[in-house]
């Protein structure tokens, strides 16, 4: 342990938990609309690949995540459109997303790897990153660490001050009532979906452009499932998904410096333990429910 250094391994934490973060938060304003998305996994590495391929060609990081946020929610518009519309099963719909999404980042980063991406440039922060400890752990990171905590407060404020965030909120516990008091609630739904793949892609991205940096089938690794995990384990509010994405980051960083420090257990159990972290938070979570949005996972038509 003591060839572990503290001040690396929280400012790796950090940069581990973005893409879980982001997920994650896209995924809260999902559902707290009432609508299960299951297909983050699959939203988030189509990001990766449209965010790598843009970046690649046009010599821009900044590019890369525009795309990467446009392909997410282009793929978060069939998902809108299948349930929202045709009113299929979000379960089903969203598990449907996740495979379509594996294979068309299959198919389109054909000829992708083995190529670096542009550098995406630390912020300069000035004299905060010449700060002992502090300087190094919380002043010296690239823009989308700081977009990913700027967006937690932003989701925070939105669902607990603004009219925006009450509908959206009454949308979710609600449809049925909601639709009487005259809101759109699939329009509603819709935007929120959108909103949600975005963050996704932005998540997808993040890997494949940052924190990787490089193009490979399947590098998300079940980074969408752990960022569904932590909107249940944040018991769907904005600050502790920051906090739970934390955790998660730290626990999947801390492996790694476990490995690299030589501990004596197989590296096997130390890989899957972000995995067994996760299901565990689920098995815990899962006896209350009590916090859910009222609508989550219902199907709403104006007819009803």
């Amino acid at each position: 342990m003591g060839a572990i250094d503290p001040t690396l391994l929280l400012a790796a934490i950090m940069v581990a938990a973005t893409p879980i973060l982001l997920a994650a938060l896209g995924e809260l304003v999902v559902e707290r609309a009432g609508v299960l998305n299951l297909g983050v996994e699959g939203m988030m590495i189509t990001g990766a690949i449209c965010g790598f391929a843009v970046a690649v060609n046009s010599g821009s990081p900044v590019l890369g995540f525009v795309a990467a946020a446009a392909g997410g929610a282009a793929l978060s518009l069939l998902f809108a459109l299948l349930t929202q519309l045709a009113l299929a099963n979000q379960v089903a719909s969203g598990l449907a997303l996740t495979l379509f999404g594996l294979g068309l980042s299959s198919l389109l980063g054909q000829g992708y790897q083995g190529i670096k991406p542009p550098p995406t440039p630390r912020l300069d922060l000035g004299p905060l990153s010449d700060i002992p400890f502090l300087g190094r752990v919380l002043f010296s990171h690239d823009p989308m660490v700081y977009l990913a905590l700027g967006l937690v407060a932003a989701v925070w404020a939105l669902l607990k001050f603004t009219r925006a965030g009450l509908i959206l909120r009454a949308v979710g516990e609600n449809h049925d009532a909601a639709h009487a008091l005259g809101y759109r609630v699939v329009r509603v739904r819709v935007m929120a979906i959108l909103f949600g793949g975005a963050c996704a892609g932005l998540g997808g991205a993040y890997i494949s452009l940052i924190r990787v940096p490089q193009w490979t089938e399947g590098m998300t690794s079940g980074a969408g499932w752990i960022a569904l995990a932590l909107v249940v384990f944040a018991s769907w509010k904005a600050g502790r998904v920051l906090l739970g994405a934390w955790l998660f980051g730290g626990v999947s960083v801390l492996q790694l410096n476990l490995q690299a420090a030589g501990l004596a257990i197989p590296v096997e159990y130390l890989s899957m333990s972000p995995y067994l972290i996760t299901i565990l938070v689920l098995v815990i979570m899962s006896a209350d429910r009590s916090r859910a949005p009222g609508s989550l996972g219902r199907s709403f038509h104006a007819s009803q």
